[in-house]
């Protein structure tokens, strides 16, 4: 038996083996399911849809940005610069993303009058995601050996050179599997900024609620339309680390 066969049967039992767990359930729950009422609501999962994936968009790109930002500064020899990445990352990482949102909007919203909820949210996702993203990288750049950078010096490679043959393909391929956890929970946290009445995809399946009462319908939606977006962020971050991959 090939090694693809042996990948594909295997996946198959993990696939029946989660159906029918999931099958038994629903019919021990005897429910009357009403899929042909989610067409009345179809307009707001769409949008719905379509906010989450744009704010989940622009808050990975913003947040990798200032992980890498945040990672140089808490590397950095100016003790201010070190300071406040330090301060930043605890502070973020140390209370609730809830407590975050309400207070990024409510109080440093209202006092810098960023009135747009979309834009907040963007920020505040990609500060909250960004502390993450720099404990990622800091950790990378630790599992390098330092002896490496020695003998890029001894070779008289600048600092650029070093970090452009040296540092980044190997920290790349390190740091690719955490990252993608990272902006896997990320889009899952998106659903919090419905606390700020931002219409992304949690929200408008929970209006679509109280207007269908079709409960298990729309949750079972909103689980795929989440699934729609992760997955393809973890099958894009497994292409990119088998190219990248090499002998050690």
């Amino acid at each position: 038996m090939t090694d693809r066969v042996r990948k594909i049967s295997a996946a198959f039992l993990v696939s029946a083996a989660i159906g029918l767990f999931f099958i038994y359930a629903l019919l021990k729950l005897d429910y009357h399911w009403q899929w042909p009422v989610l067409l009345t609501t179809r307009y707001k999962f769409f949008m719905g849809f379509l906010v989450t994936l744009a704010i989940s968009f622009f808050s990975l790109i913003l947040s990798l940005l200032l992980g890498i930002l945040a990672a140089a500064g808490r590397r950095s020899k100016p003790l201010f610069f070190r300071y406040l990445a330090t301060v930043y990352v605890e502070l973020i990482r140390g209370t609730p993303l809830l407590v975050q949102i309400l207070v990024f909007f409510y109080i440093i919203g209202t006092a810098y009058q960023l009135t747009n909820r979309y834009v907040m949210g963007v920020l505040i996702l990609s500060v909250f995601s960004g502390a993450y993203v720099s404990e990622i990288i800091r950790a990378g750049l630790e599992s390098i050996p330092s002896a490496q950078i020695e003998t890029a010096r001894s070779l008289c490679f600048t600092r650029f050179q070093t970090y452009r043959y040296i540092i980044i393909p190997q920290l790349s391929r390190i740091v690719l599997p955490p990252l993608t956890g990272q902006f896997a929970s990320l889009v899952k946290d998106s659903s919090l900024l419905s606390f700020i009445a931002v219409n992304e995809f949690t929200k408008n399946v929970m209006e679509a609620d109280s207007l269908n009462f079709a409960t298990f319908e729309n949750y079972t939606v909103l689980a795929i339309g989440y699934l729609l977006i992760t997955l393809p962020i973890s099958w894009l971050t497994r292409r990119l680390e088998r190219k990248m991959h090499y002998a050690d």
